[in-house]
């Protein structure tokens, strides 16, 4: 495992997409689960009020750093990491590799005609997928029991679960020692951009770091949950200059 870069208790690994993909296919050669999670700016700020979900991302396997802002912060503490590591991008990668080599995939999360749209859009694109199953988020407890057997019973190894941040990461870490899957990742709304619900924000967005921007100018009724972009940019050049 490379080293991590730790900002305000949430810790981040120092990798490339190619160093993360690497790191996930030894994860499928082991059996038990690894939990990944890909932490950004609002990730790091939601745990700041949060103490059981900054445990858990200190307890993952694998944490990729998913945004321009946690880039940032390396470069102002001077502990560089490489690159970013997009959540979207890292599970469509795993999803090439599994369709190549046989990996069994399961989806869980969004709603349901997204989850079976993501499933049908995948199995259309990928020749050889096994997307061995799917279900949507909206269970309730009594259900989860049902659902954690279904993925088990046909034996999953890569598990994507969509059910936004925090609830996504504490729901795996909840049922870890259920789950007989060898990778399990939080993929937030990712089901959305697979099924054609959601658009992408353009490439030179990505590049430039401004992919928060063109989702707020796309729905902008999103600015509550974009404010944590700029009171980390604070709370990172504040914290910086009073080492």
């Amino acid at each position: 495992m490379a080293d991590r870069f730790v900002i305000f208790g949430v810790p981040i690994d120092k990798v490339t997409m190619k160093n993360a993909v690497d790191i996930v296919e030894n994860f499928l050669s082991e059996d038990r689960l690894h939990i990944v999670a890909t932490p950004n700016a609002e990730i790091v700020m939601m745990a700041q009020n949060d103490d059981e979900y900054k445990e858990i991302l200190n307890k993952t396997d694998l944490n990729v750093p998913d945004g321009s802002g946690v880039i940032f912060a390396s470069k102002i503490y001077k502990e560089e990491l490489p690159e970013r590591v997009a959540g979207f991008d890292l599970m469509m990668e795993l999803i090439k590799i599994a369709s190549l080599k046989h990996y069994k995939i399961y989806l869980l999360g969004a709603k349901a005609d997204v989850v079976k749209g993501a499933y049908l859009n995948l199995k259309s694109r990928y020749q050889g997928i096994d997307i061995v199953g799917f279900h949507d988020g909206y269970f309730s407890e009594i259900d989860e029991e049902e659902i954690i057997n279904d993925i088990n019973d046909k034996k999953a190894d890569l598990l994507f679960v969509a059910l936004g941040a925090p609830k996504q990461e504490k729901w795996i870490y909840k049922n870890r020692n259920k789950l007989n899957v060898k990778v399990a990742i939080g993929v937030g709304g990712s089901f959305d951009v697979i099924a054609g619900k959601v658009t992408r924000a353009p490439e030179i967005y990505r590049k430039l770091g401004l992919e928060w921007f063109y989702r707020l100018m796309k729905e902008p009724w999103r600015y509550k949950r974009m404010m944590a972009l700029p009171k980390f940019a604070i709370k990172v050049l504040f914290s910086k200059k009073s080492l």
